[in-house]
């Protein structure tokens, strides 16, 4: 006990990744793996990895059964979020949301622009809510990946985060 308080107890979650991209492949796949290993690593269950094509409706039909998948809580999404003609993460991903998580992509941009500079405003980093399930797209390079997740994400899907997290509401899902 902290005080008078009690301390919350950590409660894990169940995450999916997704590799967004035309060339990587299980071997190659740096980001994903780091998501990966930092979700396990931080004690959630890694319950569906996947690489896909970066294709508006691939990527959005896959995304659509993880969100509707009760076991999914979170889904982290990597690659496709720049400005190419191929990336299509946001035109696939942003009609499937609830609503956006707006301060995700600010936070990470100002994350980002002191690791990167000015570089950060390639960035179209997003979230969202769909269906209880927490979506983080980022982009694809392992060391945006490694930013999102220390300093956003990683607290954000941990229940003894305070004053708040999403880990409870995500843990709703599915209990209606």
């Amino acid at each position: 006990m902290a005080g008078n308080k009690p301390v919350p107890e950590f409660i894990p979650l169940n995450v999916a990744v997704v590799t967004v991209s035309d060339t990587r492949t299980e071997a190659t796949d740096t980001s994903g793996l780091f998501l990966q290993e930092a979700a396990v690593g931080a004690g959630h269950r890694l319950v569906a990895k996947h690489i896909c094509k970066d294709d508006i409706h691939k990527l959005r039909a896959l995304v659509a059964v993880l969100i509707a998948d009760d076991d999914v809580h979170a889904v982290l999404v990597t690659g496709g979020t720049g400005f190419t003609k191929r990336d299509n993460t946001i035109a696939a991903v942003s009609p499937l949301l609830d609503f956006h998580i707006d301060g995700f992509g600010e936070l990470f941009r100002q994350l980002s622009f002191e690791e990167i500079g000015t570089s950060t405003l390639q960035s179209r980093a997003f979230a969202g809510m769909s269906n209880s399930t927490a979506v983080f797209c980022m982009p694809g390079s392992t060391s945006a990946c490694r930013t999102a997740w220390t300093r956003i994400i990683g607290s954000q899907l941990d229940s003894r985060t305070r004053p708040c997290n999403f880990a409870e509401r995500l843990l709703l899902k599915g209990s209606a």
